[in-house]
């Protein structure tokens, strides 16, 4: 997130915040950032966010929604976190647990919806916004045109999401340290406990006005970061690969940030890695009726910090694409 503030036109950092490293240079903690100079982390309390135009949440679940009702109706709020992504109590405390903060509105302009205004529509001077989940993301624009156009049988939705441990969170742990993750691959999550669950299902049922089912498999592998997602559901009698491509093509129209690669070509991790992109391929496996769709982001870029600034840019009544590329970084 600091990464691209850095070079956004209209955005200026103040004040980062932090909890056992507060006290600390930033700096220290990420030499990359050398813009930043000497500035200092502060404590994160309601006083030192107090004052800013845009608060920004990048916290562990359940610590956003009491800092944010400590804060004025005239900052807007980005929550990073999963704190206020689920409309549903009920699924909050079947993944999670603990006091339901309520939902904000949900920070994915791209969403196609049933009913309603536009999901870029209901972001236009938002005042505190949820920005999705990283999984999320790469499983809903793979799902999201074809349950929208009723292509294939909402009850057979499956992926595997091969995933770099940053997407598994900061903290260090036996399944994601380097020298047990380089060399082998690392399932978590894979029966349906996985807390993005919800958050895919919400979003695949607002788009197409269905209840959807969904099974999918986060696989850690030796990358940074980046995730490749390979969806499949179970096309409708009649379907073919051109009218697959077709709904990918209609819901996409103008996207600035989308990217549906020539039919045979599939997305890789690395042409989107620093970006805001979403690569798409999509295909058809006509011996098992399957469609078969894959996607890569980068989980910090549209996957988390690139997506909440797009999301800033709208509520702010900015350039969408405003400090954000989408260009790749590799090689």
């Amino acid at each position: 997130m600091l990464r691209l503030l850095a070079a956004h036109p209209a955005l200026e950092v103040r004040t980062v915040t932090a909890h056992s490293q507060a006290g600390e240079r930033l700096r220290r903690v990420h030499p990359h950032l050398a813009s930043y100079r000497n500035m200092v982390l502060q404590d994160t309390t309601p006083e030192a966010l107090a004052g800013h135009d845009v608060v920004i949440f990048a916290l562990p679940h359940g610590a956003s929604g009491a800092l944010a009702a400590g804060m004025g109706d005239d900052t807007l709020l980005v929550d990073c976190g999963a704190d206020h992504r689920l409309e549903s109590a009920n699924d909050w405390n079947d993944y999670y647990g603990g006091e339901w903060a309520g939902a904000w509105t949900y920070g994915m302009p791209e969403l196609p919806r049933v009913e309603g205004p536009s999901q870029r529509e209901r972001l236009a001077g938002a005042r505190t916004i949820a920005v999705p989940g990283c999984n999320v993301t790469a499983l809903t624009f793979a799902f999201a045109p074809l349950v929208a156009d009723h292509l294939v049988t909402p009850s057979s939705l499956s992926a595997v999401l091969a995933v770099g441990p940053s997407g598994a969170g900061k903290k260090p742990t036996p399944t994601n340290v380097a020298a047990e993750l380089i060399g082998q691959a690392v399932p978590y999550s894979p029966d349906g406990s996985h807390r993005h669950n919800p958050e895919v299902r919400q979003n695949l049922r607002n788009a197409s006005g269905q209840s959807v089912q969904i099974t999918f498999a986060p696989v850690l592998v030796p990358m940074a970061r980046g995730i490749l997602a390979t969806a499949h559901a179970q096309v409708k009698p009649g379907v073919t690969r051109a009218m697959l491509r077709a709904s990918f093509e209609r819901h996409l129209d103008g996207e600035p940030f989308f990217g549906l690669l020539p039919e045979g070509e599939w997305p890789r991790t690395g042409d989107v890695l620093g970006s805001n992109r979403v690569a798409i391929g999509v295909g058809l496996d006509e011996r098992a009726g399957q469609a078969v769709i894959v996607t890569a982001i980068d989980n910090l870029g549209k996957g988390t910090a690139g997506a909440a600034i797009q999301n800033i840019n709208l509520a702010l009544g900015l350039d969408e694409c405003l400090g954000l590329s989408i260009n790749g970084v590799a090689p």
